[in-house]
């Protein structure tokens, strides 16, 4: 049976992440949770002190070090230089420093050189913020989510509270709207929806609504073919 290649790209706390996978469960493909890549390289970042002006340490650093993803029983795993990294890319000060290594040209092709070949056969679902635009340019089904920064910042909220962490949802959106800009504004591969996507606004969808609608189109173009 065919498989496509399904990008789904959208700002910060959009929903990509948890719907990528639960449509990639649904589909049965694999699920490549880029923005963990760049997180990855963000924790080493931090590990090793660096000044995240200093775009050339950071990218030597981001060629030394090893990112792989492993999925076990639908669940993605971060390894980073042989150690699971899965909790610690997910924190304030991670999510505060990304945009600034995900920045870099020189970062970004190391790691779109990782995901293309990880893609390579389809029956993929990579989400992002670039994967429709620069990664995967060619894929058969591109989604690019939104959402209200304020739903974005409950949202972020919430998942944060779940792993101890507390932080007023006024300062979530004031980083958000930050991030947002630095995403947007970046000479490298920035945020942008691809000319061929399918805005998606889940502001006032549950994660079941978004899955079902990923899952349906993507099952009406497989039916096509």
């Amino acid at each position: 049976m065919r498989k496509i290649s399904i990008a789904i790209d959208g700002p910060a706390a959009s929903g990509k992440s948890t719907t990528a996978k639960l449509v990639a469960k649904e589909m049965g493909y694999l699920h490549i949770d880029t923005g963990a890549m760049y997180r990855a390289i963000t924790l080493k970042v931090i590990e090793e002190c660096l000044d995240l002006g200093n775009s050339e340490k950071i990218v030597q650093l981001a060629k030394d070090c090893i990112v792989r993803l492993e999925i076990n029983n639908g669940v993605t795993k971060v390894f980073l230089d042989g150690k699971e990294v899965t909790d610690k890319i997910r924190t304030p000060i991670i999510n505060r420093s990304v945009s600034a290594v995900s920045s870099y040209k020189g970062v970004r092709e190391l790691m779109v050189r990782e995901q293309q070949k990880m893609a390579e056969q389809g029956g993929v679902v990579l989400e992002g913020r670039d994967i429709g635009t620069v990664v995967l340019p060619k894929a058969e089904l591109k989604i690019f989510m939104i959402a209200s920064v304020q739903e974005r910042a409950r949202r972020r909220r919430i998942e944060l509270a779940e792993s101890g962490i507390q932080i007023d949802e006024a300062d979530l959106i004031k980083e958000i709207e930050i991030r947002d800009k630095k995403d947007s504004t970046r000479a490298a591969s920035p945020l942008r929806k691809a000319e061929d996507a399918i805005e998606l606004d889940t502001s006032n969808l549950t994660i079941e609504q978004q899955v079902d609608f990923v899952v349906k189109k993507a099952r009406k173009l497989l039916e096509k073919n």
